[in-house]
């Protein structure tokens, strides 16, 4: 099986990617920021008309996909290609600022599974989740 992401691409080859994502990237604007093996940085920009909730604070939603946008950035980064198997939320905070930040790390990156941390912040230093994530990867 051919590695999604070989070690060592360029970020531009990186953003060529997952540039292609229709829903996180293009519906969304999530962006990649940074990208190495098991190690991404990914922002979304709030944008009060596509990413509030009805009580005008960020829809839940929008932070999981910035946290699994970031995760498959970092999942994929080197690795066999790999899709999640689970993955838990905690919203910790509203945001209060206009730039959301997702940094994934891995804390376990094996031959089959690959276990993640996803933490969110905005740009005023606001803790707003935090996702655990368990990634498969079925290598050749």
């Amino acid at each position: 099986m051919t590695k999604m992401i070989e070690d060592g691409a360029s970020l531009d080859e990186v953003r060529a990617l997952f540039d292609t994502d229709r829903f996180a990237h293009g519906l969304c604007g999530c962006e990649v920021k940074e990208a190495s093996r098991g190690h991404a940085v990914c922002t979304l920009a709030i944008d009060p008309e596509r990413h509030l909730n009805g009580m005008k604070a960020v829809m839940g939603g929008a932070l999981f996909t910035l946290a699994d946008f970031a995760l498959a950035v970092a999942c994929n980064y080197g690795e066999e290609p790999s899709v999640s198997a689970s993955n838990t939320i905690e919203f910790l905070d509203a945001a209060r600022g206009t730039v959301l930040t997702a940094t994934a790390e891995a804390d376990r990156s094996g031959r089959h599974l690959g276990f993640y941390t996803v933490d969110i912040t905005d740009d005023t230093g606001v803790h707003v989740a935090r996702m655990a994530a368990t990634c498969y990867r079925n290598p050749a």
